[in-house]
Order: structure tokens, then sequence, then C-alpha cells
């Protein structure tokens, strides 16, 4: 065992490769451009998924007048086989004996995020880097549910600040369109 790890070691050094450091720091809390989807700050999602210019499809479409909450938003890494890292429901089949029954499960309760809003998010136990996070406030229920995190940073908070960056946009129904940006 020790053999191989040293072998590891020295085909790394080989290479010429230093480890990537892992920026660890707390997910940014500015709500700014460019947006991903309408309303999904680019730099919050690079910065928990560690994925630079990721390819995005889809869009986020909070409550208005005769139309209510809904949308998707899938996001991707930009090389190789282009796996899903990021998903973002939007929804009417919000329930709050969901969010409970997950509760009850072991799932861990957001913070208050929204006024009337309850929520869960949870780690996957097969997959280190897998987080997701679920809010209610009437029927509309807004989903994130991180599918690809960056190991050593930590991919639960970072799912619960990405929940407070866009659910006052999108679940609370304000209307307010984030700033037309170039994408």
């Amino acid at each position: 065992m020790l053999v191989a790890v040293a072998a590891a070691i020295g085909m790394s050094a080989c290479a010429g490769k230093a480890p990537e450091k892992v920026d660890t720091s707390p997910l940014s809390a500015a709500y700014a451009p460019p947006f991903i989807c309408n309303y999904v700050p680019k730099a919050a999602v690079e910065q928990m998924t560690g994925v630079r210019d990721p390819l995005a499809t889809g869009s986020l479409n909070p409550a208005v007048k005769d139309r209510p909450a809904i949308g998707a938003c899938s996001i991707f890494q930009n090389s190789g086989d282009k796996p899903s890292i990021l998903r973002i429901t939007l929804d009417t089949a919000g329930s709050r004996g969901q969010i409970n029954e997950q509760l009850q499960d072991g799932s861990k309760p957001l913070p208050p995020i929204v006024p009337d809003g309850v929520g869960y998010y949870v780690k996957d136990a097969n997959m280190e880097t897998r987080v997701g996070s679920v809010l209610v406030r009437g029927k509309e229920r807004l989903g994130v549910e991180l599918v690809r995190g960056v190991k050593g940073r930590d991919n639960e908070a970072d799912v619960v600040a990405l929940m407070k960056l866009i659910a006052p946009k999108l679940i609370v129904g304000t209307g307010t369109p984030p700033p037309e940006t170039k994408d």
C-alpha cells in the first residue's frame, strides 16, 4: 500500500503537475450578472462546481399574474462527455407535507430564506459531493441538486448558499427580473 502511494506521488511529480488548490471560501453572496438560466449567478455556479464557463440549458421563471412559477435549468461540464453538474427546478407541486417527510427521514432543515418558506437539504451518502435541497412556499417549489461539487469544499453549505441567492428572486413571486446580461 505504501509503495502504491509513493509511486502515485512520484508519478505526479514526474508529470510536473502540482495538486490543484481547492477554493474553500464560502460561496459568494453577491447576486450579480452574468446569469445562467435567467436567475442563477454564473460566478456562484463556477465556484461551487469548479467548472469555468459551464454549459447551460433551460430557464427559470417566477410566478406572474396569470402564469405560475415554472422552469428548469440544467448545467453541464463544458468538456469531455459533458456530464450534468447542477440541476435547478421550479414548479407548483410543492407541499409542506413533502418537506416534513424529508425532515422526519433525517434531512437537515434549511434556514429561513423566504417568508412562509420551509425546506430541507440532504447529502447523498453514496456520492461525496452530491447534495440536494428543496424549498417550498405555498405550492411553489424550488429544487437545487448539486450533482457534482468540488471535493474539499463544503458542498452542503454551497447548496444552501445558492438557495439563499436565487429563492428570493424565484419563489417569492416579486416578479423583479435580474438586469439584462449577455451570456
